[in-house]
């Protein structure tokens, strides 16, 4: 049978057949990996070859480097999935953490410890994606292949995050907070049997900060990117204020409309847009249109008024997603502008609601990690991620991986930048 068809259908098969049929197209597509991965790395590696000329490939014909980072397969349009996993596994603190986690054996038997492909099935509930994310993390830093094939993690995803079903192209951000959000659940009651007493009891390194994170209302995701906004609401007709505090993990800002033109990022002429730009668009005053109209509790009707952000709580790791995709009429159109970002030393003081209360360095961000979306729109196109590593700068491109500079990666039009607070950067080895 052509199995191209079974790809192309997009249809996500719950059930096997009494014959087997479903796993038999599976054994059948395995048996066809090579060639279709040696395909789509031929295709992928054009994109490698426009960002340096003095990249480095960590692995070729054997022969490895002194670091060896690993690449992830692309299992049919998952790019977005490995470009956000391989940002996450070079956050010290968020990789450390799990790594050390205590793996959990999900299953028995003739399958134990063997990669089996995954016969769907509505009854298997018997999935964990703390272990399953745990399993990708330890095994992109090892060295030992030049690309890890994530079906296990993707299968939980799909168990658990049936908008992600399928094969189609996904939205990088969103998958991100799908996986941060399931993450924080599953580590709040314990995954697959293992209490979280056990978990901290394995994991005695872990700091204290970290453990109550685990004990109390939130865990080590919201402990490393949990931050906390003040919004606040001014009505223009009395002056009445309304003060709310909002839970974060990422600030999506907007590209600023001055900026948006399909300029190169080369071009001299006219303004170029910075992060900076982005963020004080973000906190800047606003005073909310017709269609927003706030409920004023003191004069007990809608009523005009001005809304400002406020930064209460700034995280350890610093996510900013910029807003590349928005709706025109039925279309999701590309924001494709360059916006200007700094490598180390992004400034968040001036946006702290008490900034003088802030310590010398723990407003200074550093970048780890920067997603960036190849092409016209948000269901096509294709995932690339930056991230730096023992000093490294790295390119990660599903299975292929190469050393590039930072020259390199400053040009790169993000899509989701990761900034490691400066003090917390310096503490991680206490993890």
């Amino acid at each position: 049978q052509n199995c191209k068809s079974f790809y192309r259908c997009d249809d996500f098969v719950v059930n096997d057949t009494k014959l087997g049929l479903v796993q038999k197209v599976r054994e059948h597509l395995q048996n066809l990996e090579n060639s279709a991965f040696t395909a789509d790395r031929h295709r992928k590696r054009k994109l490698l070859e426009n960002s340096t000329l003095n990249s480095k490939l960590l692995k070729v014909n054997g022969s490895t480097t002194a670091i060896c980072a690993t690449g992830l397969r692309n299992l049919g349009n998952t790019c977005f999935m490995n470009a956000i996993l391989q940002s996450l596994s070079n956050i010290e603190q968020f990789c450390c953490y799990f790594k050390e986690l205590p793996a959990v054996e999900l299953r028995n038997g003739k399958t134990a410890g063997r990669r089996t492909y995954h016969t769907r099935s509505q009854g298997d509930n018997n999935v964990s994606l703390v272990e399953e994310f745990r399993k990708t993390l330890c095994a992109l830093w090892q060295g030992s292949q030049t690309a890890f094939s994530p079906e296990s993690l993707f299968y939980v995803v799909w168990k658990i995050m049936p908008n992600f079903r399928g094969y189609q192209q996904q939205d990088a951000h969103e998958f991100m907070r799908y996986l941060l959000d399931h993450l924080h659940l599953e580590l709040q009651g314990g995954f697959n049997g293992v209490s979280r007493s056990a978990i901290l009891q394995e994991n005695s390194t872990l700091s204290a900060s970290n453990k109550c994170c685990i004990n109390g209302a939130s865990t080590v995701v919201t402990a490393i990117f949990g931050g906390i906004l003040q919004n606040e609401v001014n009505c223009l007709i009395c002056g009445t204020e309304s003060r709310k505090f909002d839970p974060f993990l990422d600030l999506s800002l907007d590209i600023p409309s001055q900026f948006r033109s399909k300029r190169s990022k080369n071009q001299e002429n006219g303004p170029v847009c910075s992060l900076r730009d982005c963020l004080r668009s973000f906190t800047d005053l606003e005073e909310l249109d017709e269609t927003e109209l706030y409920m004023c509790h003191k004069c007990k009707k809608k009523q005009k008024s001005t809304k400002k952000f406020w930064i209460q709580k700034l995280p350890k790791v610093l996510c900013l997603h910029l807003k590349r995709f928005h709706w025109t009429a039925y279309l999701r159109n590309k924001v494709d502008t360059y916006v200007e970002f700094p490598l180390r030393g992004l400034d968040m003081k001036c946006y702290l609601l008490e900034p003088e209360n802030s310590g010398p360095e723990s407003c200074l961000y550093d970048l780890a990690a920067v997603v960036v979306h190849h092409g016209s729109g948000v269901g096509s196109g294709h995932y690339t991620a930056y991230a730096t590593h023992e000093g490294r700068w790295f390119h990660f491109n599903d299975s292929t991986v190469t050393l590039t500079d930072e020259e390199t990666v400053v040009k790169a039009k993000a899509y989701i930048l990761f900034y490691v607070e400066r003090q917390a950067r310096a503490g991680s080895d206490k993890l």
